[in-house]
């Protein structure tokens, strides 16, 4: 999948409430994709791209890995690879 914007999973997919613009200087079209180096947990846009980038295609391992994010995901882990360490290591812990 070349742009992980398109899916699986969507904007009206996602589980939790985000504000509904970027913040201040975080805005994507301007960028073109979200912010390399950390995730920001709070940012819709950037949760569903890297949520469908490690998705492997699934919606329901991208919806998965939100509630993971959202729900349990260490507040000082925020940089992009490591979300993915944390996230390969605790995934058969949770639902």
């Amino acid at each position: 999948m070349a742009d992980h914007r398109l899916g699986p999973m969507t904007k009206s997919d996602l589980q939790f409430s985000y504000p509904d613009g970027p913040a201040a200087g975080d805005d994507p079209a301007q960028r073109g994709i979200p912010d390399s180096t950390l995730l920001n947990r709070h940012e819709w846009y950037e949760v569903l791209y890297s949520c469908n980038s490690w998705s492997g295609g699934s919606l329901a391992t991208a919806l998965k890995c939100e509630r993971l994010i959202q729900r349990h995901l260490p507040a000082d882990i925020r940089g992009h690879a490591a979300v993915l360490t944390w996230l390969q290591a605790n995934w058969a812990q949770y639902r």
